[in-house]
């Protein structure tokens, strides 16, 4: 994740967020928190090929901002794909994953932030459904981070 996430234009750099960095080379241990679980495909030429932090409730979610105030809400963090694997749906095949997770959960909604520098994943959440959510957005030392939100349909 730490390369992926370095080589994106715009991105700060490990020197800049190097907490953020450690947070991405340590992400393995996520499993270890209560209501977290980290999802990864695997490719057996490759290893892994994706991955992506799905939380069952907000207030492990360690973002800045109010999203962490959320109630009856899943987050996704850190959606990662190799980029020698980009077109393939792994980035989708995650995210979906995360939201069957949510709405087998009983949680009302989805929450993720992202940034202009990854317009992919932008441009694949607003595909799902997601919808900006100026409430979520906020800056982390300088750096905007975008909200978006998606509303999960009751069952039954």
């Amino acid at each position: 994740m730490v390369g992926v996430y370095s080589k994106l234009d715009g991105f700060p750099s490990p020197e800049e967020q190097p907490e953020y960095y450690k947070n991405l080379s340590e992400i393995g241990n996520l499993n270890e928190q209560d209501h977290t679980t980290v999802l990864v495909v695997e490719s057996s030429e490759k290893g892994i090929i994706g991955g992506v932090v799905y939380y069952n409730d907000m207030s492990m979610y360690g973002s800045g901002g109010t999203a962490t105030q959320e109630l009856s809400a899943s987050g996704i963090r850190l959606l990662c794909v190799d980029p020698k694997c980009t077109g393939m749906g792994i980035g989708k095949a995650l995210t979906n994953e995360c939201i069957r997770l949510a709405k087998a959960s009983g949680n009302q909604q989805v929450i993720l932030h992202t940034t202009q520098a990854m317009e992919v994943a932008w441009s694949l959440y607003i595909k799902i459904g997601f919808k900006r959510s100026n409430d979520l957005d906020f800056s982390q030392k300088g750096f905007p981070v975008y909200g978006f939100r998606l509303m999960l349909k009751k069952v039954g």
